[in-house]
């Protein structure tokens, strides 16, 4: 389908999400919400690894659209909380790995965008933060649980009742990203880093994301039951017979997904 705020390009198996509002920094209203539910939903069925990112290099996604946001009563607010939830979710829980390319401003929901997906590049002007208590609110698309998922609670909570800003050395350093690049490169490296994970097994990726995603959400002897359960799974698949075959014979794996 043709999209407002977002553009969406394919080349080979990565598919990318771009949002375009340059003028708005890329914001979050309800339209672009909406968006880019749809776009990843549609993109998980045909794409191998998925890369988010903003248009432009000033701003990955600046937050939630504050002029929308202004004008809405409580009771309006509460379903675009919902959606921006949801699209968060639909990102982590994508059975694709989602890689963001973080080219310049993530705050608000833009930073919550960036913590659903599942791996992170930066460019050296990245500046990423929760600033909601500086308005009033606190994060409402998932930003105070996953957050102290990847930093740890006492980092998280410094960073959501200060409302710092994190620059992208810093967040390399702490692990709120994987890649720091050198400028103009966010996306660059981003499909670098999804051709990598295009070219492995896609079950074997689904299911290694589903122990790791729920695993956290679990007691570790828990956790280490679900790896073992999706392990024995995965040596059902014609994917894994593939692999051993190719290893065997010394060539590329042909992954059929299966």
């Amino acid at each position: 389908m043709a999209y407002e705020n977002i553009q969406v390009s394919r080349e080979g198996p990565v598919t990318t999400l771009t949002v375009n509002r340059p003028k708005a920094l890329n914001a979050l209203n309800s339209a672009t919400l909406r968006e880019l539910l749809q776009a990843v939903r549609e993109a998980a069925e045909s794409c191998r690894a998925l890369i988010l990112t903003g248009a432009g290099e000033k701003a990955f996604v600046a937050g939630a659209d504050i002029s929308e946001l202004a004008r809405q009563t409580p009771l309006q607010a509460r379903p675009l909380a919902l959606r921006g939830q949801k699209l968060m979710n639909t990102v982590e829980s994508c059975p694709k790995p989602v890689v963001a390319a973080v080219n310049g401003f993530a705050f608000g929901g833009g930073f919550e965008l960036a913590l659903a997906c599942h791996l992170r590049t930066a460019s050296p002007n990245a500046v990423m933060g929760l600033p909601e208590v500086t308005l009033g609110i606190i994060p409402g698309y998932g930003g105070t649980q996953r957050l102290p998922r990847l930093v740890g609670k006492g980092r998280a909570l410094e960073m959501i009742l200060t409302a710092a800003r994190v620059d992208a050395a810093e967040a390399l350093r702490i692990g709120l990203i994987e890649r720091m690049v050198p400028a103009g490169e966010a996306q660059k490296a981003a499909r670098e880093l999804a051709l990598t994970l295009a070219a492995k097994a896609p079950v074997a990726l689904r299911y290694a994301k589903e122990a790791v995603v729920k695993g956290l959400a679990l007691p570790l002897e828990d956790g280490v039951r679900l790896e073992g359960d999706l392990s024995t799974f995965l040596r059902t698949t014609e994917d894994r017979l593939e692999g051993a075959k190719a290893f065997l014979e010394k060539r590329k794996p042909r992954w059929q997904g299966r």
